[in-house]
């Protein structure tokens, strides 16, 4: 999903095209509306998001597929991630169970319908909004392996901290917790 990028990320698609499907917002929608335009226009049984700084390891889908094509009665799975910094330098190792994040889980899809997908007026903590609603009706099991690296640099949307508050707070407020 380019959501109105103004920056390479068109050209960078370009490169892909015959792999991938390319959908272009003509203006910035926001992160979980592009989400959800994604996952509508998938046709696959599974869903999974990597972010655009993000990279993951060549067995990553295959391990996380398996398992859920393994096991019929689990409806997502987490790998544990490395987090790094915008030199490739690892920061630590973290666990997907006990430091979440929103990126490195394979969905079955119709969970994700069934929960109507991302609430759209989260533009910071949409992943953990997603994440309390699943969990109230399906599971989340974890592989622990680092099968995904989870940069950290000064252009996070999550480091805008004003923004983080409000949305924590909406968050809490609408799940109390």
């Amino acid at each position: 999903i380019d959501d109105g990028s103004t920056d390479k990320t068109s050209y960078a698609l370009e490169l892909f095209k015959e792999d991938i499907k390319i959908i272009r917002n003509r203006e910035n929608i926001g992160l979980p509306a592009s989400l959800n335009k994604g996952i509508k226009f998938s046709d696959s049984e599974f869903i999974v998001r990597v972010d655009a700084d993000d990279y993951v390891s060549i067995h990553f889908l295959t391990i996380l597929y398996e398992f859920l094509i393994q096991n019929k009665n689990m409806h997502a799975i987490a790998c544990d991630y490395v987090l790094i910094d915008e030199k490739e330098k690892v920061i630590s190792r973290e666990n997907s169970q006990s430091n979440p994040i929103g990126c490195g889980i394979l969905f079955r899809r119709k969970c994700l319908e069934d929960i109507n997908y991302y609430d759209e007026t989260y533009l910071r903590h949409e992943d953990k909004d997603l994440r309390v609603r699943f969990l109230k009706k399906y599971n989340i099991s974890r592989a622990e392996i680092p099968l995904y690296r989870y940069r950290r640099h000064e252009k996070n949307i999550t480091n805008d901290k004003k923004k983080m508050v409000h949305h924590l707070k909406r968050l809490k407020k609408k799940h109390g917790e």
